[in-house]
């Protein structure tokens, strides 16, 4: 853990407003706009970069997965920048639930991995390289982004451990656990050989 020595006050006001970005549906907002219809009603109904894929528009998927990661970053760089490093990964644990529980849609939102790598990347650029690319061979192995996003995650504390003095470990801990939490349905599908892969119409 950093070295707590900003306010309390101030805390939960970067809380607060690191909830409120990270909240932003992209995943909803980008395929609206491009008329692709409801995400919610496509595919796994996840409001994700991987189910905006099941519209058939890359584009679309990379514009969500590149914002919902840089929303992520974007709350720990300005935090940062505003108050400090501690404010900094409070506001990176906020975006992701933010994600993860967005006020916007009942407090129904994805699973957050890009913003999970968003947030690394920001924290601690080496950390996030090592996860975002950890993440991509995953992808290219296994073509199934649950299996490649929780091998990512799962790897993510031993590079924190391997890469810095290890203030951001619980942080990295605390998400991890909540990425596997969400992908719940997914490791069930794994354990059962039905995980459909990258590109597949169904979840």
């Amino acid at each position: 853990m950093p070295e707590f020595v900003t306010s309390q006050g101030m805390l939960l006001l970067t809380a607060a407003l690191g909830y409120l970005l990270g909240s932003i549906p992209f995943g909803v907002l980008v395929t609206r706009a491009m008329g692709l219809g409801d995400l919610r009603q496509i595919g796994s109904g996840n409001i994700g970069a991987t189910n905006v894929l099941r519209t058939g528009n890359k584009g679309a998927a990379l514009a969500t997965l590149l914002l919902d990661g840089g929303k992520g970053a974007v709350a720990v760089l300005l935090a940062r920048w505003l108050v400090g490093e501690d404010a900094a990964q409070v506001a990176g644990l906020a975006a992701f639930l933010g994600h993860l529980f967005p006020v916007w849609l009942r407090f129904k939102g994805g699973k957050g991995v890009a913003t999970f790598i968003g947030v690394l990347l920001a924290l601690n650029g080496l950390v996030g390289l090592a996860v975002c690319v950890t993440w991509l061979l995953g992808v290219v192995v296994t073509r199934t982004s649950s299996i490649a996003a929780l091998v990512a995650a799962a790897a993510s504390g031993l590079f924190v451990l391997a890469l810095t003095d290890g203030s951001l470990l619980l942080l990295t801990l605390i998400l991890t656990v909540l990425i596997y939490v969400r992908h719940s349905e997914n490791l069930k599908r794994i354990k059962a050989g039905t995980e459909p892969k990258i590109g597949a119409k169904k979840a």
